[in-house]
């Protein structure tokens, strides 16, 4: 499969050497150096895209104008989604999307909704959430912080919203507290918690490098060739 990478930094390399070494060719390198325009995408299967929140949007355009299905690993601009989304359909896109695309964190949803799902009727625990992140993130919280705090909201009945603040600056009960950090060389930690008076419960995912991420994206590749419509992560792994 031919493979062109959108964002050509730490996580693209770490993508083109997964991608190589699971027997794909690399099409394109884009990055500010080397703009997307510059090169030839006739022979393009699929577009893999981690570059910056500012750069997104067009670059999904770009890949549904070109009829070439593409895998947003960028956060930040889910705000521009339905109209994204409208535009995708119109054209007979393809865009799968993830907050993350690392195996492990998909597994962790999974269990962190069902976990949601039964904390929902033990009213003497309150929820937290903590996402961990490495200096150069642009987003706080990280959109996989908010993927997490999201699926709390949709299966816990006591909370309505979330707030990017520490537990202990949360008025409001049923606000859920968000809280970020940011640190040198951290990849990415996740960490929901339920504490009461008796005891705590917790969940935590530890990204040990970049290696889950990129595997993930280059997974969504694979199964994204030659489709057209919107899908997720859950749509590849079916957890």
């Amino acid at each position: 499969m031919n493979i062109a990478i959108f964002g050509y930094g730490k996580m693209g390399k770490e993508i083109e050497s997964i991608a190589i070494a699971r027997g794909h060719k690399i099409t394109a390198k884009v990055n500010s150096k080397a703009p997307k325009e510059t090169f030839d995408y006739s022979e393009t299967d699929v577009i893999i895209e981690f570059s910056k929140p500012s750069s997104a949007l067009e670059n999904i355009h770009f890949a549904i104008d070109l009829g070439i299905p593409i895998i947003v690993g960028t956060t930040g601009w889910y705000d521009n989604f339905k109209a994204v989304s409208e535009y995708c359909n119109s054209k007979n896109g393809g865009l799968l999307h993830a907050t993350n695309f690392s195996v492990g964190v998909n597994a962790f949803f999974a269990l962190n909704a069902h976990l949601a799902k039964i904390m929902n009727g033990l009213s003497e625990y309150e929820a937290s959430v903590l996402e961990i992140h490495h200096t150069e993130k642009l987003d706080a919280p990280s959109g996989t912080g908010i993927t997490i705090a999201e699926q709390i909201i949709e299966n816990h009945k006591t909370y309505t919203d979330w707030q990017n603040v520490k537990q202990d600056k949360i008025e409001n009960k049923k606000t859920l507290s968000l809280a970020s950090e940011r640190l040198p060389n951290v990849p990415g930690t996740h960490e929901v918690t339920y504490s009461s008076e008796i005891d705590t419960i917790e969940i935590k995912h530890t990204a040990h490098s970049r290696k889950g991420f990129a595997q993930g994206s280059v997974i969504a590749a694979e199964w994204m060739k030659n489709k057209s419509g919107i899908y997720t992560m859950q749509d590849v792994l079916k957890f």
